[in-house]
């Protein structure tokens, strides 16, 4: 059981953001904002998400892309953390598992994922 005023707190941070409804297999760009010195800016990762874990404002998601020669790359973003701007859902994936680490393995073209026809 979680402390009632820890869960108010929660709730507030929680509520300052919108956040799409996105799932494991789904293609999501973030807006993540990058500190370079005194310079701020917006950089956008673009990638399949691998898997969602947490709860209230530990939530977190494994986002992964293809960088440069093929090599795959994978980033753990807080969901509720104040350096990402946004986040936009791109494609939806139909997928079986709520966890793709199977992805790691793969290459080219058995790494695809078919996208979710809704009627």
């Amino acid at each position: 059981m979680r402390n009632k005023y820890i869960e108010n707190f929660e709730k507030a941070q929680i509520a300052e953001k919108t956040i799409p409804d996105f799932r494991a297999g789904d293609t999501v760009r973030l807006a993540v904002k990058i500190k370079e010195g005194d310079k701020t800016r917006v950089q956008a990762y673009e990638g399949v998400c691998i898997a969602k874990r947490g709860q209230g404002t530990g939530q977190t998601v494994t986002v992964r892309k293809i960088g440069a020669n093929g090599v795959g790359i994978e980033r753990i973003f807080p969901i509720y953390t104040d350096s990402i701007e946004e986040i936009k859902v791109i494609r939806r994936g139909r997928v079986r598992r709520a966890k793709l680490f199977y992805l790691r393995e793969l290459a080219g073209k058995k790494a695809r994922i078919k996208e979710l026809r809704r009627k």
